[in-house]
């Protein structure tokens, strides 16, 4: 085997291993923070598998979120193949589009970017499922469904996007330099290339801001949690 290839063969092991890691970790995220609101379950695992997709790249998110609600049919959930659905398409339309942004743009900006996009698109895709397939799992009409769009669906759906949106931009940055200090994957052309005193500080008081922002939102998205959804709010 040549020293390319070989190369090449390791870099795969170790992305395959990286994926893992994120899906157990994933999995356990699910358990340690789990609240049933109605017949809907709050947990924060799309932001564990989004971390992992802006570290491994979207096919690694898609793969992970598959993993996951795998795991989830198999042990603890209680909807059966309802709930897969419903848990994959969350999962995968938030991770996978927050990476494919950040693919094409891997800068702070992109990042939020990817963020806004993932959050807009997963509260869509979760408020079409919800029309065609909770109908079919609760069975009951359509417009029953419709009537609780404004205040169960969206509201969670929201709720639970801004939680896992504000958990990647607090918890992104450290995770993926503890990835990249593993020596696991390659390091950032810009990484190895010295930066000035200036540039450092700059970088520092961004990376402060950031973890400012995501706190807020992070209380302000855990406020509206309770304050919208609370009534209906039980042990998952």
């Amino acid at each position: 085997m040549s020293h390319i290839h070989r190369g090449r063969y390791t870099s795969y092991i170790h992305r395959s291993v990286l994926l893992a890691v994120f899906a157990a970790l994933a999995y356990a995220a699910m358990f340690a923070f789990r609240f049933n609101v109605s017949f809907l379950t709050f947990d924060v695992k799309d932001a564990v598998v989004t971390i992992g997709g802006l570290i491994l790249g979207p096919i690694a998110a898609l793969i992970t979120s598959l993993l996951v609600a795998v795991l989830e049919l198999i042990t603890v959930s209680d909807t059966g193949w309802y709930g897969f659905v419903m848990n994959f398409a969350s999962t995968a339309t938030f991770s996978v589009v927050c990476s494919l942004v950040y693919v094409y743009r891997k800068k702070l900006l992109g990042a939020i970017a990817g963020l806004v996009a993932a959050l807009v698109s997963m509260v869509t895709v979760m408020m079409t499922l919800n029309l065609l397939v909770t109908p079919l799992y609760m069975g009951v009409p359509r417009t029953d469904v419709a009537a609780l769009i404004p205040t169960l669906l969206f509201p969670f759906n929201l709720v639970k996007g801004m939680v896992n949106a504000s958990l990647v931009l607090i918890l992104y940055k450290p995770v993926s330099r503890v990835v990249r200090a593993t020596r696991w994957l390659p390091r950032p052309m810009h990484a190895t290339t010295p930066v000035d005193p200036a540039a450092k500080r700059k970088r520092l008081w961004i990376s402060l801001a950031v973890t400012v922002v995501g706190l807020l939102l992070l209380v302000g998205a855990v406020c509206a949690f309770f304050l919208l959804l609370g009534g209906q709010i039980s042990a998952g």
